[in-house]
């Protein structure tokens, strides 16, 4: 496959195909052929309050649940070795986002720190990695 070929498709999520992209920044290793700074996998990082982060690739999620709530909602996502279960309010938006692969990271915030502004915004406040049991 060419290295030089860049997607589209980022452009055209962004409703913006007229723009030139980013090129491919070349980063020697030991000596070896340069590698590019990014590449085209497509994963999803959760971060916690304290910092704490873990990423999954969209490849090995094999389901998603939208479980709604009287105050929150949960979404149980479903990878092939272990859940990842959130909670939080107005889930709806990022359980759709999360059908298309959107989302490149998905933050916990704590309920007493929401800022005002966020009121009509998804709001993750709990994550939790849950092992599968064979």
């Amino acid at each position: 496959m060419n290295q030089g070929f860049k997607s589209r498709f980022e452009q055209m999520r962004e409703n913006n195909l007229a723009s030139a992209g980013t090129e491919l920044e070349e980063i020697p290793v030991n000596g070896d052929p340069p590698i590019h700074s990014f590449g085209n996998a497509r994963n999803l990082c959760f971060v916690w309050p304290d910092g704490g982060q873990s990423f999954f690739n969209y490849a090995y999620l094999i389901s998603a649940d939208f479980i709604p709530g009287d105050e929150m909602n949960k979404i149980r996502l479903g990878f092939s070795s272990q859940d990842v279960v959130l909670e939080g309010y107005r889930l709806e938006t990022l359980f759709a986002q999360l059908l298309d692969h959107v989302p490149k990271t998905i933050t916990a915030i704590e309920e007493r720190y929401i800022p005002q502004e966020m009121v009509e915004e998804s709001i993750v406040v709990k994550i939790e990695i849950e092992k599968q049991e064979n």
